[in-house]
C-alpha cells in the first residue's frame, strides 16, 4: 500500500506539482514561452506555404495550360458510343438502337440551326474550307471570341432531320466523329498525298484535315463496301481552328463530319477503322483513340 500510494503521489506530483507550480513538468512561464515557439515555428511555415502557392498562381493563365509539350494530339471520338467499342443491333427491333440514337440527338442539339442565330455570338465563316479564323491573342481582354456556325444540315443523312433514326431502321447506320478540343491547338494538313489512304485518291485537300475509314480486316473489305461522308468537306475544316477555351469561346461548335454505311453486310461481326490525316496529328497504341478509332458494327436484319 505505501508504494502504491507513493506511486500515486508521483503520478499526481507531475500533474501538478503545488510546491513548484509546475503543470506536467512546466511552469506557467515555460509554457507560454513554448507556446509562442510554436505559434512562430508553424506562422513562418504557413507563410512559406501560402508564398509558393501564390507565386505559382502568378505563373498561371486564365485562358490557357501554361505547358503544353506534353499534350498529346486530339483524340477522335464518335457518337454513338459503347464501352465495348461496339455497335450491334436488330433493324426489326427498335429498343436495340433507341440508346444510340438518342445519343446522337444530345450531340446535335447545340447545332440547332435557331441556336445559331446570335450574331454576337455566332458567324458564318464560309461554305468551304479554309484558312484558320484567327481571332486575337488568348491572353488578351477582347472578351468572348465569336464561334463559327456549323450547319447542321451539312450532316446530309447523317444529320437527323429527314430520317430521325440516322439510318439505323434501314441498316445504314451513322456516326458523328469529332477531334477533341485542345486550347490554342491548330492541326496542319498533310504535306503530301503520300501519307493518305488508297481512297483519298492522290488527292490533297485544301484547308482540311481529311477522315477515312476502311475495313480492320482485309477479308472484310468487300462487306463494308460503301462508305459515305457529310460535313464541311470530308474532314475538319481549317477555319474552326483554333479554339480559346471555356472562357474565351463559350459557344464553340467543333464542326463534325458523319459517316454512314450504306452497303454494310448484314449478320455478320465486321471490324471498322477510322482515321484522321495530318502533319501533326498522331496514332498510339497505347491510346485506341489518338488520331483514330476502330469499332465492331454487326446489323442484324
Amino acid at each position: 500500500m505505501p508504494a502504491n500510494k507513493d506511486g500515486d503521489g508521483g503520478w499526481k506530483t507531475f500533474l501538478w506539482n503545488s510546491e513548484k507550480k509546475e503543470f506536467l513538468g512546466r511552469t506557467g512561464s515555460s509554457w507560454f514561452k513554448i507556446f509562442i515557439f510554436y505559434v512562430i515555428f508553424y506562422g513562418c511555415l504557413a507563410g512559406i506555404f501560402i508564398g509558393t502557392i501564390q507565386a505559382m498562381l502568378l505563373t498561371l493563365s486564365n485562358y490557357k495550360p501554361t505547358y503544353q509539350d506534353r499534350v498529346a494530339p486530339p483524340g477522335l471520338s464518335h457518337t454513338p458510343r459503347s464501352d465495348k467499342a461496339e455497335i450491334s443491333y436488330s433493324m426489326q427491333d427498335e429498343d436495340t438502337y433507341r440508346l444510340y440514337v438518342k445519343a446522337m440527338k444530345e450531340l446535335l442539339e447545340p447545332y440547332i440551326d435557331d441556336r445559331q442565330l446570335d450574331d454576337s455570338k455566332y458567324e458564318d465563316c464560309g461554305d468551304a474550307p479554309a484558312k484558320y479564323t484567327e481571332r486575337g491573342d488568348l491572353e488578351s481582354e477582347t472578351g468572348e471570341r465569336k464561334a463559327c456556325r456549323f450547319k447542321r444540315t451539312w450532316l446530309g443523312s447523317c444529320s437527323g432531320l429527314e430520317d430521325g433514326s440516322f439510318g439505323f431502321k434501314d441498316g445504314k447506320p451513322c456516326l458523328i466523329v469529332k477531334l477533341n478540343r485542345i486550347v490554342n491547338f491548330r492541326p496542319r494538313p498533310p504535306k503530301s498525298n503520300s501519307s493518305l489512304p488508297v481512297a483519298a485518291g492522290g488527292v490533297l485537300p485544301q484547308h482540311l484535315i481529311p477522315i477515312y475509314c476502311s475495313s480492320k480486316k482485309e477479308e472484310d473489305t468487300d462487306k463494308i463496301k460503301e462508305i459515305k461522308y457529310f460535313g464541311l468537306g470530308q474532314g475538319y475544316p481549317l477555319q474552326y481552328y483554333p479554339y480559346y477555351g471555356k472562357l474565351l469561346h463559350p459557344h464553340y461548335l467543333q464542326p463534325l463530319v458523319g459517316i454512314q454505311f450504306t452497303n454494310i453486310t448484314h449478320n455478320e461481326e465486321l471490324r471498322v477503322e477510322c482515321k484522321v490525316y495530318g502533319e501533326n496529328i498522331d496514332y498510339s497504341d497505347k491510346d485506341r483513340y489518338q488520331g483514330r478509332f476502330d469499332l465492331k458494327i454487326m446489323v442484324k436484319s
